[in-house]
């Protein structure tokens, strides 16, 4: 089984791409709703929260994790790694993956002038996590972040549609487009649900970077040099949806973000 933690609502986002590319594997999906955002916290508050929700997917039968939330995976990502996978010596048989270096990969890939816009928390923002990952791979490409602390808890809300929230987007993306970036990063998996909006405020010629498709994509090409924790993986196509909130919200919302029906949605205590 594949479980695929998340602060709240966003990593939906990423499970959808997941279940398009790879729809055969049972998957596990958790949100903490109750504690979210998570980009306002102190890396020590999200460095437990992250323990406790790796712990509880691990409980659950997963094998493999898909941390499917930027804050996540550039102030707890290492640690959750070296924790339950290095120390743990459950390496090569159960592993723990983020969302942050795919992204990074696939902006590299795309940027013709080497200017790149980058969008997420606070926390994300200034872990320079985005920035440190698009320096290995090229170190002239120059990357222009700017924080959106707004945008997760009115999505939350159910907000992502109201004229507020689009007025807030065009407000965060001014100093970006000032830059002349042609590349986009939506470093939030909330964000995609925007992405109409950031498509509108940037025009046709800024390439947008979202989460679900491209970690798809770089999850079948780790699972085919991964053979042993690929084989461990469950199949038969079973959903599993878990929230620390209130279940019929997460319904609600959540079937936005998936783009499809859900079954049953538990609520659950970490």
């Amino acid at each position: 089984m594949i479980g695929v933690l998340d602060s709240g609502f966003g990593g939906l986002s990423v499970l959808k791409g997941l279940l398009k590319e790879l729809p055969e594997y049972d998957y596990i999906y958790l949100g903490d709703n109750a504690r979210a955002p998570y980009g306002g916290h102190s890396r020590e508050t999200i460095v437990r929260y992250s323990e406790e929700g790796v712990e509880y997917l691990f409980g659950k039968g997963a094998k493999l994790i898909i941390v499917a939330c930027n804050t996540i995976s550039a102030l707890a990502l290492r640690h959750v790694q070296n924790k339950y996978i290095v120390d743990g010596g459950l390496k090569g048989k159960k592993n723990i993956l983020g969302v942050i270096f795919p992204a990074c990969e696939a902006a590299v890939k795309a940027t013709r002038n080497k200017r790149v816009g980058l969008v997420g928390t606070k926390g994300t923002i200034e872990s320079k996590s985005y920035e440190t990952e698009i320096h290995k791979l090229d170190p002239l490409v120059k990357v222009f972040g700017v924080p959106c602390p707004l945008l997760v808890p009115l999505i939350e809300e159910g907000w992502h549609e109201k004229p507020e929230t689009k007025m807030i987007l065009k407000k965060y993306l001014r100093p970006l487009k000032s830059q002349g970036i042609d590349v986009l990063i939506l470093g939030c998996t909330h964000y995609p649900l925007l992405m109409s909006d950031f498509k509108r405020v940037m025009g046709g010629k800024v390439a947008l970077i979202g989460d679900g498709e491209v970690v798809a994509k770089s999850l079948r090409g780790y699972l085919a040099k991964h053979s042993v924790l690929k084989k461990g993986l469950s199949k038969g196509g079973r959903r599993v949806y878990l929230t620390t909130d209130e279940p019929g919200k997460f319904k609600e919302l959540g079937e936005k973000f998936l783009g499809n029906k859900m079954g049953e949605v538990e609520k659950v205590a970490l």
